[in-house]
Formats: structure tokens, C-alpha cells, sequence
């Protein structure tokens, strides 16, 4: 079965977001009076929430703050400039693309490979970070984006990668999910696709072993990945050539997967 296409997570999957959230959430705290500060290591707790408004709402119930009612009574306000300030850290050039990503994603746009996102960012978040990193032709080159609240639940329940699915009207086994964090593997692979984990800075104690392959990021020709665990690629950076021949190896191992476990590990290194 051929690749068809590619479905990319947007931060921290993208280009490494979270420190310019965590610095917008920090800044509209600020500039709303609360003495409110998001360090790095509570930020890396938050982020196990998915989404940005269910992280400061769950910040709020969990932590009960003082100025817990004040944002409630204005906590689209408080949303509304913390994306403000993201979208201005964008466009300013703060948030590079990781290694690979621009690579790959012109590659495919090329070669016909089609292109989705799947997220629990807000659509403007997204579109703010494809204008960057691609001008504004870049959001013609996604057939889908699937993002904020286009669906109930957010990962790691598959929903989002269910839509991207239907919306593209392609089965899971061509497609590959391009992911950064443990929720949004577990999402990926409970809607039946193969996932490519590169962990970005503030997950990389997150658990990735339903990852299909999991490697350092992208890789450049002139810059080698490092591939972590799982299923091995033939080269040190990540290509649609590379993604074919994963691909087909994966769907290998899946057709010829044995139930012994004794066997499973065996087949394991040998297709790795």
C-alpha cells in the first residue's frame, strides 16, 4: 500500500512552540495584573493537558490560585491575548521550524504525498505558523487542517486523527502521523496509524512506546537524526523515499506479526 499521506501535530511537532506559549501565557498573566509565573518544570506538568484553554482551565481548578475568579469571569480575554502575543513571537521568527520538518513537507507538497494537520491548537495558531514557515501559499499545500475544536475530545482520544482521516478519505494504513508527545501517539495509533515520534524539548520524558519509530527530529541530509527506538529507517534523515520504504516495512511486520511473544521479539529485531 502505498504512502498517501502525511498528518503532522503542530507544536512542538512543527517547531519547538511551547516555550513561546508558555512565555504568552506568562505575558497576558502580567498584563491582566496576576502575579501568576508558569516555570519551565510546572509548564512540563501542564502540557499533559492537551489544548490551551483546557490547560489554564485546568491550572485554575487544580492549583486555585489567587485571581482564580477574575480569570474565570475573563478567561476569553486572558485566551484571546495570550494568543496575541504567540501569533506576534511567530511572525517575529522566535518559533523555527525543528530540523526537517520544511524539508520534508516541500518534499511531499512536490511529489503529490498530501499533507494534513492534526491538533488541538486553535485553526489561527496554525495558520500562523504555516504563513511563517511556508508564506501564505504554504496553507493551500494542506488538504486538511484539522485543529482547535473540530471534535468532542482531544487527545489522546483519536477523534481528531478520525476526522483528518474521513476528511482526506484515506484508511490509516497509508497514511503515516508525524507526533512530539505520548497523548498524541496514543491518539494516532488508536485510530490505526503508524506513528512517527521526533520528541520535542518539554516531552522527552513522555512515554513513546506505542511510537512505531521513534527518532531525535527530522534529520537533514547534512544533519543526522538519531534514531531512538522502534522500527529502523534506512537512512539518518526522513524522507518520502524513506517513509515509503518504512512504510512498507511496517506493513510487513504488521501482516506477518506472530501472537507468541517469544516470536514478536524475534520478528522485532529482525525487521529493525
Amino acid at each position: 500500500m502505498p504512502l498517501e499521506a502525511l498528518i503532522f501535530d503542530v507544536d512542538g511537532t512543527l517547531a519547538e512552540t511551547e516555550e513561546a506559549h508558555r512565555q504568552s501565557f506568562n505575558e497576558a498573566f502580567a498584563a491582566f495584573g496576576l502575579d501568576w509565573s508558569w516555570g519551565k518544570e510546572l509548564y512540563r506538568e501542564l502540557l499533559q493537558v492537551t489544548g490551551g484553554k483546557e490547560r489554564l482551565q485546568h491550572y485554575v481548578d487544580a492549583w486555585k490560585p489567587r485571581g482564580s475568579e477574575m480569570v474565570l469571569a475573563r478567561f476569553a480575554e486572558i485566551y484571546e491575548e495570550t494568543s496575541a502575543r504567540y501569533a506576534a513571537l511567530v511572525k517575529s521568527g522566535a518559533v523555527p521550524a525543528r530540523p526537517g520538518v520544511r524539508r520534508l513537507i516541500t518534499e511531499a507538497h512536490a511529489r503529490g504525498v498530501r499533507l494534513a494537520i492534526a491538533t488541538t491548537s486553535l485553526r489561527e495558531s496554525v495558520n500562523v505558523e504555516l504563513r511563517a514557515m511556508f508564506g501564505e501559499e504554504g496553507l493551500s499545500w494542506f488538504a486538511v487542517i484539522a485543529a482547535g475544536d473540530v471534535v468532542a475530545h482531544k487527545k489522546p482520544a483519536p477523534d481528531i486523527y478520525r476526522f483528518a482521516l474521513d476528511t482526506l478519505g484515506c484508511g490509516p494504513g497509508s497514511c503515516v502521523a508525524i507526533e512530539d508527545s505520548e497523548n498524541g501517539v496514543k491518539a494516532a495509533r488508536a485510530a490505526g496509524l503508524p506513528v512517527l515520534a521526533a520528541p520535542s524539548y518539554y516531552l522527552k520524558g513522555d512515554d513513546f512506546t506505542l511510537a512505531t519509530s521513534v527518532l531525535s527530529d527530522l534529520g537533514e541530509p547534512d544533519r543526522p537524526c538519531r534514531q531512538i527506538s522502534g522500527l529502523r529507517f534506512d537512512r539518518d534523515y526522513v524522507d518520502i523515499d524513506g517513509l515509503e520504504a518504512w512504510l512498507s516495512k511496517q506493513q510487513q511486520f504488521c501482516a506477518e506479526a506472530p501472537t507468541d511473544p517469544a516470536q514478536v521479539i524475534n520478528r522485532s529485531v529482525e525487521m529493525g
